[in-house]
């Protein structure tokens, strides 16, 4: 049997972020908000959704580069692993900064600090281009020399050990604090008080900041505010994604001149004109006061988040078993529901229009196990029901979450 063991991080997450929860309440610490939660969750199971698919690719990738191109060529050994644990920590960092300081590269990376949580569901705030991008930095690892597989490898380990950054329940720890990065350093560095912009881009090592002057501690009068320094007013997952790329594309547009283009391009984000994000939540949020949400809202939503991760679980376990239809057809069913879970915390009316996609994917999927004439007939009749009663259904629909 072949199972994609992988799979297996989706209840070990899960499990800490249970763990985290049940800790913070006994410490009578309100460190989760449920739509936060639910906004993070989905972003990660997107993340987790794209990696079955690039996963590979990069070692590929990895190993072409090691063999034509590596400037050494490194063999395994306590050395080369303490050099490889170096290295990545090193380029980690400089990518890091470059995603923070560089419009470009604040565009796939963004997503991450959106969150005005800090817990451990905020580490699942990882997009596909925020992975693309930091693919690209990780390329120097295999043209330093080190082969593909000691960098997957050890890419799995150190894409493990953030996960427990993010979190409040754990205070300092006394002498670690000056050579690794701890809870309370990347609590700062996800802060947008003044004082903690832009600093701790470390990963598991702290003595990169403080060797380029881009370490800032904890103050004790200084409480963290996390998020964005400007809020984004939406859980939407499409919005999350794609404000600021947007944001960009508008601003080039306005920007007069090739110096201010290439500004808009690789110039930081807080030199980016304040004015292009409103004229966008006007066009696209239509941001407007939103009814207190209703029971029947957070029941829905928490069903439809349970199954996606649950779906997400058995397409990654049994990935290698699937057919190339069947992973599409699972894949966009999640990505419609996550979109969908967005669009509900919004309180937007055009949900309606996602569910029926859904229920079109599923007759899809019948269909690859059943003749052809019964998915037809059922499609006859979804069909045939929403021309004569779209609008009924719609409203009846509506109101059952909504109340309105």
């Amino acid at each position: 049997m072949h199972y994609n063991l992988l799979a297996f991080a989706v209840p070990f997450f899960l499990f800490f972020i249970g763990l985290e929860y049940l800790i913070a309440r006994k410490k009578g610490l309100n460190l989760y908000q449920y739509a936060e939660s639910v906004a993070n969750l989905n972003v990660g199971i997107a993340e987790r959704l794209t990696d079955v698919f690039t996963a590979g690719a990069f070692f590929y990738i990895f190993d072409y580069i090691q063999k034509n191109a590596g400037i050494f060529h490194i063999g395994a050994g306590p050395l080369t692993w303490i050099g490889l644990f170096l290295l990545t920590d090193f380029v980690w960092y400089w990518y890091h900064r470059f995603g923070h300081v560089v419009n470009i590269g604040w565009a796939a990376h963004v997503v991450h600090h959106q969150s005005e949580d800090f817990n451990f569901t905020t580490s699942a705030r990882i997009t596909v281009f925020q992975a693309a991008l930091r693919g690209v930095f990780w390329c120097a690892l295999p043209l330093f020399g080190f082969p593909a597989h000691m960098v997957a490898a050890f890419l799995l380990v150190h894409g493990l050990y953030p996960f427990f950054t993010h979190t409040q329940t754990i205070g300092k720890l006394g002498w670690l604090e000056y050579i690794i990065v701890t809870p309370t350093h990347h609590g700062v560095h996800h802060a947008s008080n003044p004082e903690y912009l832009d600093k701790n881009y470390g990963d598991m090592l702290i003595i990169w900041d403080k060797l380029f002057g881009t370490f800032a501690a904890e103050k004790e009068d200084v409480k963290p505010v996390y998020g964005l320094t400007s809020p984004l007013k939406s859980h939407s997952f499409l919005w999350q994604h794609f404000h600021f790329p947007l944001e960009m594309v508008l601003a080039f547009k306005r920007a007069k001149g090739f110096k201010a283009k290439w500004k808009v391009i690789f110039g930081r984000p807080d030199d980016l004109d304040p004015r292009v994000r409103p004229a966008l939540e006007r066009k696209f949020l239509n941001v407007k006061k939103e009814n207190k949400p209703t029971l029947a809202m957070r029941q829905y939503v928490t069903t439809q988040t349970i199954f996606s991760i649950v779906l997400l679980f058995l397409l990654t376990l049994f990935s290698h078993y699937l057919t190339g239809t069947q992973l599409a057809l699972m894949s966009v069913f999640i990505l419609i529901s996550l979109v969908n879970s967005g669009a509900i915390l919004d309180q937007r009316r055009w949900i309606f229009y996602l569910e029926f996609a859904r229920a079109l994917v599923v007759l899809t999927a019948i269909g690859t196990l059943f003749p052809a004439n019964t998915v037809l007939a059922w499609l006859a009749v979804l069909t045939l029901l929403m021309i004569t009663a779209f609008r009924p259904i719609q409203r009846a629909y509506l109101r059952s979450l909504y109340g309105r």
